[in-house]
């Protein structure tokens, strides 16, 4: 009788290892199958991803990635909203925009980038937010996160557009020539258009690091310029094949963040950014990451929080629900 019993639990042991193993294999198999078409923007949001990138290439990446890089988000979300691409990394207050124009078919992964964005001047003025008052100040973009942050920022520190004169400039390139030709210009910037200022103006010096500006007035999460998406139809047909992804984004972002020299020449060679050396000053002022679960959650949606008060339309009228954060 007690053979019997064992032999019993044997065969239960087995069927279970045996369907165990079923399953690991079609999760590994699903991994390698399937292929996984990734958008980003040449910039910090990026960066992070180059070790992943460079192992794609040469076959060496766990999945079998497709990347595809723009100069500018709404050719990254124009694929995205078509079905061409599965995953994308962009600026944070566009993936709320994504979300509300779908209907909720998206899913924000992870925060890939916290604060790039840094105020420069040619001497020792600025020493704090409130020494901004009565000066101009050069930034890219009407409404957009350079814009949103500074205008919050400004706007806790006790001062309005009346006292601050906010002059616009299409791209950081005009602000970068600004800065050149009038020493007594302020100029807002994100990296690595920053680091390439500095560069070619050997006098200019960073004032206010605004991510240190944002979390000494704000309670509300924090600065964030990049997220990852995921259209949540892709995520419920291959979550495996997704977390898979993250695991791989946390790795090459750590790849990034400690090995700069490296990852320096591999941005250039993928033109993210146009020379190494550029590269290798603006990573460790980039704040790149791989920030998931709870803690992106809160991070995110305070900073979304804080965006809506100042605007709705730049989140996309109203904020994300629950389901926009992917909390496995």
């Amino acid at each position: 009788m007690n053979n019997i019993k064992k032999r019993i639990q044997i065969m239960i042991l087995l069927t279970v290892l045996g369907a165990f193993v079923i399953l690991t294999g079609c999760s590994k198999q699903e991994t390698a199958d399937t292929v996984v078409r990734i958008g980003s923007l040449k910039g910090p949001t990026s960066m992070g991803l180059v070790e992943l990138m460079d192992k794609a290439e040469k076959g060496e990446a766990g999945a079998d990635y497709e990347f595809t890089m723009a100069a500018a988000a709404d050719e990254i979300n124009a694929a995205f909203l078509k079905g061409d691409l599965d995953i994308v990394l962009i600026p944070a207050n566009v993936a709320s925009v994504l979300y509300n124009k779908t209907d909720g078919q998206v899913v924000v992964l992870d925060i890939n980038t916290l604060g790039v964005l840094y105020l420069l001047e040619n001497g020792e003025t600025v020493q704090s937010a409130a020494d901004l008052e009565g000066r101009t100040i050069y930034l890219p973009g009407k409404g957009t996160t350079p814009d949103y942050a500074l205008q919050y920022i400004l706007a806790q520190n006790g001062l309005s557009l009346e006292d601050v004169d906010l002059q616009y400039k299409s791209e950081a390139a005009e602000v970068i020539s600004v800065l050149q030709e009038e020493p007594e210009a302020l100029g807002l910037l994100p990296q690595p258009a920053v680091t390439t200022a500095c560069m070619q103006n050997e006098s200019l010096r960073i004032a206010l690091d605004l991510t240190e500006e944002w979390d000494k007035v704000s309670t509300e999460g924090s600065l964030v310029t990049g997220v990852t998406l995921v259209r949540k139809e892709f995520l419920e047909q291959h979550e495996a094949v997704v977390q898979a992804f993250l695991s791989d984004h946390a790795k090459s972002t750590d790849f990034t963040n400690e090995n700069i020299e490296e990852a320096a020449g591999m941005v250039a060679a993928l033109e993210i950014v146009p020379k190494a050396p550029i590269a290798a000053q603006a990573i460790p002022y980039c704040n790149i990451t791989c920030m998931t679960g709870k803690d992106m959650q809160t991070a995110l949606s305070g900073y979304l929080t804080v965006l809506a008060g100042q605007n709705p339309e730049a989140v996309g009228g109203v904020l994300p629900a629950a389901d926009f954060y992917y909390l496995p």
